[in-house]
């Protein structure tokens, strides 16, 4: 079989990788490599310096020592598009594609790596528990990563039945609205089926990535989706709705509806990466009032003339949108400096002048006093 650049859109529709997202342009990237005699597969699963692809010829088991750069996030992983040796024992993964889309966190490490979670992803659906209180400032954090990732994010409600009170339901589904504009939310629940089909034809026209804390019922919603119990699904506790990692690693599944679905292990930690453009993305209300400001650089602090503290004040804009959006801006900041040393020169010489302001007014108010 033939994967040249000049494969027709209906030879590439009709690819045995096309039901995981094979497509012309894939076929077109990938021909320099096809003429190398290599093979093209989608890495669903990756651990211990090897990865499962699946390719033409079916599921092979590759090692990735040739792609195992120091760049933390260029490593291989769940998602990519990659050339494999068409035989060999063992085979190897020789290259990646260059990615569409990148779903990147900051780690827990001192360092401040970035983890990359899915790779070529198109929908980010954000699973949420209905069985606990929501904590919209997490989802917040959520979508920031979703949009800087290049993915359409879709905040998914889960256990919907647990919400019996059609009115009280649609409550909950209006503060995540608010929380996350230009962002569909939909309400699931898998024990009734509730939305699943709906669901199920948002994500069937590409690559979708299920993130969320353990306890979301990410397990439950993927089996759902699928039809079948394909992951193990675990009880989370009654007392804060958390639950063990059932999932352990970072599977990609076809669907049967069409599309494929990366299920992630439960998210303890959602460290931002460089997201400065998927924090502005989420608080895009705020970005549009600051552009009424007086001031360009308005901090949106005590400025006068400032358009978000007067949308604040008459209550058009919640304060605590405001508190989560400094929040966010300046943990990135952090980590984006801790990788940029003009950036940390930078925040140094901010943090000078703000204590030197802070020590004349001291002095000052000690002069007056006497």
């Amino acid at each position: 079989m033939s994967f040249s650049s000049s494969s027709s859109s209906s030879q590439a529709s009709s690819h045995p990788l096309s039901g995981y997202g094979w497509d012309e342009s894939w076929d077109a990237a990938f021909a320099p490599y096809a003429e190398q005699g290599l093979l093209p597969g989608r890495v669903v699963r990756v651990d211990r310096g090897q990865c499962d692809v699946v390719t033409a010829d079916g599921l092979v088991r590759a090692d990735t020592a040739f792609v195992t750069p120091h760049d933390p996030l260029r490593v291989i992983c769940t998602g990519d598009w990659a050339a494999v040796d068409r035989d060999g024992d063992p085979r190897f993964v020789r290259t990646y594609l260059p990615r569409r889309t990148a779903f990147v966190r900051s780690t827990s490490s001192n360092r401040s790596e970035g983890q990359i979670l899915a790779a070529n992803v198109d929908h980010a659906i954000i699973a949420v528990s209905l069985a606990v209180e929501l904590d919209l400032g997490r989802i917040e954090r959520f979508l920031a990563l979703a949009w800087e990732s290049g993915a359409q994010p879709l905040v998914v409600l889960t256990k919907a039945d647990l919400v019996p009170d059609v009115r009280g339901l649609s409550y909950l589904v209006r503060d995540v609205e608010t929380t996350a504009p230009g962002v569909q939310v939909l309400p699931v629940s898998s024990a009734t089926g509730e939305g699943v089909e709906v669901l199920a034809a948002v994500v069937s026209g590409g690559t979708s990535v299920l993130l969320g804390v353990s306890g979301a019922g990410k397990s439950t919603l993927a089996n759902a989706l699928l039809g079948e119990d394909v992951m193990d699904v675990q009880a989370t506790r009654d007392i804060d709705g958390k639950g063990r990692h059932t999932t352990t690693t970072r599977n990609l599944l076809a669907l049967p509806a069409g599309g494929v679905l990366i299920d992630t292990p439960g998210l303890r930690g959602v460290g931002l990466w460089d997201a400065e453009a998927g924090v502005g993305q989420v608080f895009s209300e705020i970005e549009d009032l600051a552009q009424e400001c007086r001031f360009h650089d308005c901090a949106h602090a005590a400025e006068p003339g400032c358009a978000v503290l007067a949308a604040v004040e008459d209550g058009s804009l919640p304060e605590r949108r405001l508190d989560s959006y400094r929040k966010l801006l300046r943990e990135n900041k952090r980590i984006v400096a801790k990788t940029d040393a003009r950036l940390r020169a930078e925040i140094r010489r901010d943090w000078k002048q703000k204590g030197a302001e802070g020590r004349a007014a001291f002095q000052a108010k000690r002069g007056s006093v006497r």
